[in-house]
């Protein structure tokens, strides 16, 4: 799936995803797009790189959600978290997956993308395993130009042009329902940490840490508050591309 992140860093995704803002905004944004999906009842669900289970109660309110993740650290985390470990299973993308009984109504890829060497092979194995009718919900960092101290540090391959994750998309056999631009409003303070970044110690990156609380909770509330802009336009740009996908129509 992607070269494994060191333990601690697992031990510390564990421990933020609740409080970052970050995680909190794109949940609420991810949770809007997904509720307006209209899933059928117990829809089957699949997260590829779940990491810690961050997500898992989110997804759980529209289905029964598998997640496959490669760190047995984070698949340890994230079955304390679900309260449960017998839908968490170890894979590697794009062909170490493990052999499921039945295709998915819903599967997602939420900052995952952008780790894996070979990332149009994994969009292939991906609709491989998606129900007729089914989606596709993918965020992945934007702007190759933004690419620095903070993407090492989060072991990236890659930042997506728009341009070039629709012709990935449309290549891999998709059909795009929806290619928006997410974290629009930060994206100023984003610039500038970034140009802050340049003089921190390599492996090192300002966005990784929790800000103190009243800026965090600012940070939170902005982000999060896109959801109501994403529920009636496509943002012209952001530090984040959130795509919805499926099967493209054949014959």
């Amino acid at each position: 799936m992607a070269a494994p992140m060191e333990h601690e860093a697992y031990l510390d995704m564990a421990a933020s995803e609740e409080r970052h803002w970050w995680f909190r905004g794109r949940r609420q944004i991810l949770n809007q797009v997904i509720g307006g999906l209209n899933l059928p009842a117990g829809a089957r669900i699949l997260e590829l790189g779940s990491g810690t289970g961050g997500n898992l109660a989110m997804l759980s309110r529209y289905g029964i959600v598998t997640s496959v993740e490669m760190d047995e650290t984070a698949r340890t985390l994230a079955a304390a978290k679900a309260g449960r470990a017998d839908h968490i299973f170890a894979g590697i993308l794009p062909d170490q997956l493990p052999a499921f009984a039945e295709p998915f109504d819903l599967i997602c890829m939420f900052d995952v993308l952008e780790h894996i060497e070979d990332d149009a092979a994994t969009l292939k194995i991906v609709l491989s395993h998606l129900a007729p009718g089914g989606r596709v919900v993918i965020t992945v960092p934007a702007f190759a130009r933004l690419w620095g101290p903070h993407d090492v540090a989060l072991h990236h391959k890659r930042r997506y042009e728009k341009s070039e994750l629709q012709q990935k998309f449309l290549a891999a056999g998709f059909s795009i329902t929806r290619l928006t631009y997410t974290n629009m409003l930060l994206f100023p303070a984003a610039l500038a940490a970034r140009q802050f970044d340049k003089l921190r110690p390599p492996g090192k990156s300002a966005g990784t840490s929790i800000p103190p609380a009243w800026l965090n909770e600012i940070f939170a509330t902005l982000f999060g508050s896109e959801r109501h802009l994403i529920q009636r336009a496509n943002l012209p740009f952001g530090l984040s591309l959130l795509a919805v996908v499926q099967a493209a129509a054949t014959g």
